[in-house]
């Protein structure tokens, strides 16, 4: 059967690959989003630069036939060799000259009806939309050449009403050049389209030729992965094959080098653990049979006092026989969980605590849950994080207590106003033999509150600022149990 601290390893390792797959997938993702977007916008810029280039196009169109027309006036009629003398003629002349493509077409207006139209060849046949026939008409009895453009049932067009008068008669009329746009803008469809099918293929192989090169590039990351990852706490004896001078060649040298060290730090970890055992095992015999042997003017108080001190010396006294096991990691059974109630325990924890020293204790939250841990262990880290407080802190000094749920974890937290915790010791304080704010003591306080909480599935975060205060947080997931 697997233990909790396999489980917990299992988990390390497993979330540690998900988080090297997940970089090379926001890598691929990146660069391919990019990618996208780059292409995105140049195919947005060329298809608006070829609305405005077709725009542009249309209106030097709907100009040239404006002047054809005035220029054919000022022409002489081929049939009689004489100026144009009525507007029927020019316009029936004008019409036989018109060559239209397949998205224009032309009609021509007399006495406030349509005269003529383009010829049978002629694909675009405007007079045949009502709505644009009904909106030009009154334009073809003004005196000036109008251009403007319509939406309607049969889709959008453009146009240009050029009029015909002759003062002289006073006879009137009018020619309608028209575009259709929708044919227009369709002729820009299968350019688009194409440029659409070349940009999703641009983007498989530039992530093809991405995930490639990123996997080459990981591949020395991921072999010197591997060997960290066979390195245990009790092999430290594993090494990163150096080959090469570049840069990753440099961080292997580093990396063996920092296991030289961390190999030395625990075989004096060791050490530690065995003096500590020795040390604290005959005081604490002491001290609990002169408490037991205690008589006093106030039973009750007494035996309460009594009570109190025995189940912390019982506490303390498991602490020493658990510190000879830590350093070969988390054994079954260091933690027992049983459904508690937060609340009351940060309430008896927060009793306990002010026994420590004489500060201005404070009760900064209280978590009204039920939840699985393991009461005494949580309460010994507790209780260790505020003993520290009292340690670093002036008498009379704040110090704050509380527990919480931010989501899905419960957090237990201290926080003092003593010397706080210099910025490049704080890395270090939850760690085995590390001394912290004042260069005494065992060392071990801060590095059994964090193996409480990695038995719990949970961690411990430190914020200090040096003549400020320190704030230290156990973080343990939990779900929270309804009460009955």
């Amino acid at each position: 059967m697997r233990t909790k601290a396999s489980r917990l390893d299992l988990d390390w390792h497993t979330g540690h690959m998900e988080r090297h797959v997940s970089i090379r997938t926001r890598v691929i993702s990146a660069v391919v989003l990019l990618t996208g977007l780059a292409l995105a916008l140049s195919g947005v810029l060329v298809y608006l630069q070829s609305q405005a280039s077709l725009q542009s196009r249309v209106s030097a169109d709907l100009a040239r036939v404006a002047d054809e027309i005035e220029l054919l006036a000022a022409e002489l009629d081929p049939a009689t060799g004489e100026p144009f003398a009525d507007p029927e003629v020019l316009l029936r002349a004008a019409m036989e000259r018109e060559v239209h493509l397949p998205s224009e077409g032309s009609f021509a207006v007399l006495a406030g009806r349509v005269r003529f139209i383009s010829q049978p060849a002629v694909r675009f046949r405007p007079e045949k939309n009502p709505e644009l026939v009904e909106a030009v008409l009154p334009l073809t009895t003004g005196d000036v050449v109008v251009f403007g453009e319509a939406e309607t049932a049969l889709g959008g067009v453009r146009y240009v009403v050029v009029p015909v008068r002759f003062p002289e008669t006073g006879a009137t009329g009018a020619m309608v050049h028209v575009v259709d746009m929708d044919a227009e803008r369709a002729l820009l469809r299968p350019t688009f389209t194409t440029y659409a099918l070349v940009a999703a293929g641009s983007l498989v192989l530039v992530a093809m030729l991405i995930a490639l090169l990123v996997g080459r590039l990981l591949r020395p990351i991921r072999s010197m992965r591997e060997t960290v990852e066979r390195i245990t706490e009790t092999d430290i004896s594993q090494r990163v094959p150096i080959d090469g001078t570049d840069d990753l060649s440099a961080l292997a040298a580093t990396v063996n080098g920092m296991l030289d060290r961390l190999e030395t730090a625990v075989t004096g970890q060791r050490e530690l653990l065995d003096d500590v055992g020795h040390e604290l095992r005959t005081p604490l015999t002491i001290v609990r049979g002169h408490l037991e042997l205690m008589d006093a003017a106030d039973p009750e108080d007494v035996a309460s006092s009594r009570a109190l001190v025995i189940d912390e010396l019982d506490r303390m006294r498991r602490l020493v026989d658990d510190l000879l096991t830590l350093a070969k990691s988390e054994q079954r059974g260091f933690v027992v969980p049983t459904t508690i109630d937060v609340a009351r325990l940060t309430d008896e924890t927060l009793a306990k605590a002010t026994t420590l020293g004489a500060r201005h204790w404070v009760l900064e939250g209280l978590a009204d849950v039920e939840a699985s841990l393991d009461a005494q262990r949580v309460s010994q880290a507790w209780l260790q994080l505020a003993a520290n407080a009292v340690r670093y802190s002036a008498e009379g000094s704040r110090i704050g207590m509380g527990s919480g749920v931010d989501g899905g974890d419960l957090r237990l937290w201290v926080c003092d106003e003593g010397v706080g915790i210099a910025a490049e010791e704080q890395g270090r304080v939850l760690e085995r033999a590390e001394r912290g704010r004042s260069g005494t003591g065992t060392g071990l306080g801060l590095a059994i509150v964090s193996s409480i909480a990695k038995a719990h599935g949970g961690r411990v975060l430190v914020d200090s600022a040096e003549g400020v205060g320190t704030r230290v947080t156990i973080v343990v997931p939990v779900k929270e149990e309804e009460r009955p």
